[in-house]
């Protein structure tokens, strides 16, 4: 069994049903990658896990419970006492683009690596270590720094590293923060998943294919790139040859809600990579994974055909 290991802030969302009906739900980056990779695969194939920090109020309490019930494993979640967990809201407009308001600057996840938090020992024993640039905008520069050793001596232990952009301006102090960082991730990472949008906006990338040749030279061995409707670029070592492949996207009649657009993709790729699928039907298979969430509002989607882990018999 491959053990997977998501990392970061697993938050409650608020989304409008009308201007004035808001649904509460659970959700993140990282989480909802953990909850759709838990969904498209078996318990005896994949394990997976994720590490943050909650509160010890009611809500944390919901959160968790929302996690065991998606099959997510929660012994690496630690609590902290007086807190609560993050908090944003989404409007989506009549395309389904989404914006956010975050409510979060006291999350108890800030203090993930940090002095009285290390959760370091759960990276011990897993196979596949996820987390984006969200994960890299909570920490402090020492929390960071104590990361990338974690995810050095990882590698060096034979795990896997995979990171996604997801860029979000409003998390950092400038842009030349972010781009040191998710520098430093890549150089880390042996899967990328990346936005164009993002590589656009940090590293001036003219094209998808533009970014993945510069990841590639980066250091990940396997790159993808995202570009919502139109598809994906992936560039693989020894699978795809001397330049990025264009996967097309498949085409959704009606887009409700994007907001968990790439984090499904990435649970559907990780999950077709770890069946043993070549990048290019892994990629499709994404495609169709993400065209099935963005018909649906929400960024965990009810959706019958793919329930959550921990409903199955």
């Amino acid at each position: 069994m491959t053990r997977f290991l998501a990392m970061g802030e697993c938050m409650l969302e608020l989304t409008h049903r009308t201007e004035h009906d808001l649904r509460l739900s659970v959700a993140g980056d990282t989480y909802n990658t953990a909850v759709y990779l838990a969904r498209s695969t078996a318990p005896q194939e994949v394990g997976v896990d994720y590490l943050t920090l909650l509160g010890d109020d009611h809500y944390s309490d919901l959160v968790l419970e929302t996690m065991r019930e998606e099959g997510v494993g929660t012994h690496l979640v630690g609590r902290v006492s007086g807190t609560q967990p993050g908090l944003y809201l989404v409007r989506t407009d009549e395309a389904g683009e989404r914006s956010f308001t975050y409510y979060r600057s006291q999350s108890p996840a800030r203090g993930l690596f940090g002095d009285g938090h290390d959760l370091a020992e759960g990276l011990n024993g897993h196979d596949v270590l996820y987390l984006s640039a969200v994960t890299l905008q909570l920490l402090t520069d020492r929390a960071r720094r104590h990361l990338w050793e974690l995810l050095e001596q990882a590698r060096e232990q034979g795990a896997r590293v995979v990171f996604d952009s997801n860029y979000r301006p409003a998390g950092w102090p400038n842009r030349e923060a972010a781009r040191e960082a998710v520098s430093t991730a890549y150089g880390l990472a042996d899967t990328a998943l990346s936005t164009f949008d993002d590589e656009k906006a940090l590293f001036g990338d003219d094209s998808p294919v533009e970014a993945a040749r510069r990841l590639r030279g980066q250091g990940p061995r396997e790159v993808v790139v995202k570009d919502g409707a139109r598809g994906c670029v992936v560039h693989v070592e020894g699978e795809t040859g001397e330049e990025p492949l264009h996967v097309p996207a498949e085409v959704v009649d009606e887009v409700v809600d994007t907001t968990a657009a790439g984090d499904s993709f990435n649970a559907g790729y990780l999950a077709a990579r770890l069946r043993g699928e070549g990048a290019v039907d892994s990629a499709r298979r994404a495609h169709a994974l993400a065209a099935r969430v963005v018909a649906r509002p929400g960024a965990v989607v009810d959706d019958p055909e793919m329930p959550p882990r921990g409903a199955l018999p």
